[in-house]
């Protein structure tokens, strides 16, 4: 078996996939021992790479690092050197890939989160002004009764058009009922509706903020 610590340095190693590349290769060969992080060294960027082998696996994974290197990258020097320390089960450098997901991945959920928030926000101000919509739309069906109920006492002098002025009258009054009517179940239908999303809504949005903070918790990530 030989262990050999691997260095790959260059202006643009970190970020673009480079230690995945090598896991994944790893795994393909079956290494048990392996690890990989990102440092800096005499201020570069640098990709260490600690692998415990077979001869020939180990042949096979540094023609592999010489040749194969994510797409964006930018490499200057590729360099092998014997290595004498422990190297750490495979498993654990996949767990510190789990753990970097989530530090990454729970700040931009937060503020998916605060986003949704500021849409619901939103949504009720929609509303409110809905409202104001609606009681504008009252207010003027009261002052067209009221216009009605003028033309009424008009018609009453009118005894030559009274029959036909109040059939007229008459519709336009049904009419108007019936916005009315219309308008005010239309408002309790959307109330109703809006009132009960926003419960549910901000009841997900507490759960996930509770989920979070508990898995923020574990990892000792600050949210």
């Amino acid at each position: 078996m030989q262990k050999i610590k691997a260095k790959i340095t260059g202006r643009r190693v970190h970020d673009i996939g480079y230690r995945v590349l090598l896991v994944n290769k790893a795994l393909s060969f079956g290494v048990d021992n392996f690890n990989t992080f990102n440092t800096y060294l005499d201020g570069i960027q640098a990709v260490i790479v600690i692998i415990e082998a077979d001869d020939e696996t180990m042949e096979n994974f540094k023609s592999f690092v010489v040749s194969v290197r994510p797409e964006k990258s930018i490499v200057d020097e590729v360099s092998f050197e014997e290595y004498r320390n422990s190297v750490p089960p495979i498993e654990r450098v996949l767990q510190v890939f789990q753990i970097e997901q989530w530090g990454k991945g729970i700040p931009i959920l937060m503020k998916m989160l605060d986003t949704q928030e500021k849409m619901l926000g939103n949504q009720e101000s929609m509303l409110d002004k809905q409202d104001s919509m609606l009681d504008k739309q009252d207010s003027m069906l009261d002052k067209q009764d009221s216009m009605l109920d003028k033309q009424d006492s008009m018609l009453d002098k009118q005894d030559s058009m009274l029959n036909k002025q109040d059939v007229i009258t008459d519709l336009q009054k049904e009419t108007i009922f019936t916005i009315k009517t219309e308008g005010e179940k239309t408002r309790d239908i959307i109330s109703t509706r809006f009132s009960q999303d926003v419960a549910d809504l901000r009841q997900e949005i507490s759960h996930i903020k509770s989920t979070i903070a508990k898995m923020a918790s574990k990892v000792g990530v600050e949210v």
